[in-house]
């Protein structure tokens, strides 16, 4: 529950809102409903079905289980980090998507995309966040917060941190003009300089 904990500790999240799984099979393991962060520990975790049915553990799993669900039947994540971040969520309320404010938003697959609202806990949310991470790693519910994937619980909670610097950034920027928006090109150039340096890959 380290991750939770560090997400509550860095401001992603406030109480006992947000939260986290990993799929391990067909079996998915997230954090309980209403239950401090700082309380959380590894007994707390509830253990559902791809269809939501509840295998184990005594609390009662978070109510986003269906957002969770949808994201993992539609895409090959495989841990989910669930926050409600302020300037993510500051950003969804006047905007559709976040646009290329600096290169390194390719980690997300590029432009981050806004689902539309949905109340909590609903089908509808679960398919407006499935829709909106189509070839992406990280995506912001409106008026509500953000969601970010991975191959392991580690890559979605840095993913989340990326996500929330580059609303910051680009919150901030508004703040004294208009930002400059990299191109679909230029943000082709940095993937392929980065593939030609083998950038972020141990020699």
């Amino acid at each position: 529950m380290a991750f939770q904990l560090a997400a509550f500790e860095c401001g992603l999240s406030t109480g006992t809102s947000g939260n986290l799984s990993v799929r391990v099979d067909d079996v998915v393991l997230i954090t309980p409903s209403s239950l401090d962060p700082r309380d959380t520990g590894p007994d707390d975790l509830c253990a559902v079905s791809l269809t939501g049915d509840q295998l184990d553990g005594a609390r009662r799993p978070s109510s986003e289980v269906p957002m969770h669900l949808a994201i993992y039947r539609s895409t090959d994540a495989r841990a989910i980090v669930h926050t409600h971040s302020e300037y993510a969520t500051a950003i969804s309320l006047t905007h559709d998507e976040l646009p290329a404010v600096h290169y390194n938003i390719n980690s997300l697959g590029g432009p981050v995309r806004v689902a539309p609202y949905a109340t909590f806990g609903t089908p509808e949310l679960a398919a407006n966040i499935a829709a909106a991470l189509d070839d992406r790693t990280g995506a912001i519910l409106q008026n509500h917060g953000a969601v970010t994937v991975g191959a392991t619980l580690r890559e979605a909670y840095e993913r989340s941190l990326l996500l929330e610097w580059l609303c910051t950034l680009f919150w901030r920027a508004q703040q004294v003009g208009t930002p400059r928006i990299l191109t679909a090109d230029e943000l082709t150039a940095v993937r392929d300089q980065a593939a030609r340096l083998r950038y972020g890959t141990r020699p």
